[in-house]
């Protein structure tokens, strides 16, 4: 029988049972990827990373990270939840100040600021791949029925739904009022037709009408297939929409745009993810994005 220690958390959130539950194995070496795509499955969250030794010298660690479906290349909330938690528990040693470590994973090596204040961590800051923009979509129809929404409440203001990577494609939808955000019902068939069309695996829908002035944008994210139905907080798809706001001159970068994204409200799971958008002479450049995180609970897997 092999038993393997995970911790939960609860990520972009300093609150227990707010923000976006983590499961994250620290010491996952021997587990081969049918093994942790069935581990995943069985945590039943959006996310599952699992920790092992980096193969390439200048990485720290190597996260792999699963939802119960497929296993993503990058995203945000296992990075900052899993580095977050190994910081607080001492795995990674650290100084007061701002600290960066290498993560490897399947976006390549990307650096990681571990932020300590007082000698507790204060926040995680990803960094993600630079942002590719693709053809904007065009169905407003497709993309009101796949939400439940009249096609007028959608893409005002003439913005383009469109799809952003900053790891892989990920589809913009802006939508007009916070209070329509609410009464959003998807319809799963109508959402794999748009997703299909656009090679996207999520569907990422905002307004900048927020619950708080400091707030930037209110988003939901859907993500059907890829077995997440909603997710309450997402780091990758946060620092997409980040580049979108930068690029449809929506936020001004001078030269680095900081912006705060609120998520999970309509799940009651509130959760705060902070991204900031560096620009050069073509655009956004650099994307990063941050967050804090709090252990709720721990426990061994056999099988």
């Amino acid at each position: 029988m092999k038993e393997y220690h995970f911790i939960q958390a609860d990520v972009f959130t300093d609150k227990p049972f707010t923000g976006n539950p983590l499961a994250i194995f620290p010491e996952a070496d021997g587990l081969n990827s049918e093994e942790m795509q069935s581990i995943a499955k069985e945590m039943n969250l959006s996310e599952t990373a699992f920790v092992l030794p980096a193969t390439d010298l200048k990485a720290q660690l190597r996260l792999r990270i699963f939802t119960p479906a497929s296993e993503l290349p990058l995203a945000g909330h296992p990075v900052v939840g899993a580095c977050f938690i190994l910081a607080e528990r001492g795995v990674i040693p650290l100084e007061d100040g701002s600290n960066r470590i290498y993560q490897e994973c399947g976006a390549g090596v990307l650096p990681v600021d571990i932020l300590v204040k007082d000698g507790k961590v204060d926040q995680v800051v990803m960094t993600q791949s630079p942002p590719r923009f693709f053809d904007e979509y065009t169905d407003r129809k497709l993309l009101a029925d796949a939400v439940g929404l009249s096609e007028d409440q959608l893409l005002p203001d003439d913005l383009p739904a469109q799809v952003v990577s900053t790891a892989f494609p990920q589809l913009m939808v802006p939508e007009r009022s916070l209070r329509h955000m609410d009464k959003i019902e998807i319809d799963l068939v109508a959402m794999r037709k748009v997703l299909a069309t656009t090679r996207s695996d999520s569907f990422m829908i905002f307004t900048r009408e927020c619950v708080h002035d400091e707030s930037t944008v209110h988003a939901r994210m859907f993500a059907p297939t890829v077995g997440v139905v909603e997710d309450p907080a997402t780091g990758s798809a946060s620092g997409a929409l980040g580049a979108y706001l930068v690029h449809h001159n929506l936020v001004k970068a001078e030269p680095t745009a900081h912006i705060l994204v609120e998520q999970g409200y309509e799940m009651g799971r509130p959760s705060s993810i902070h991204v900031e958008v560096d620009c050069d002479e073509h655009g956004p450049a650099e994307v990063r994005v941050g967050g804090k995180a709090v252990e709720v609970a721990s426990g061994k897997l056999q099988f």
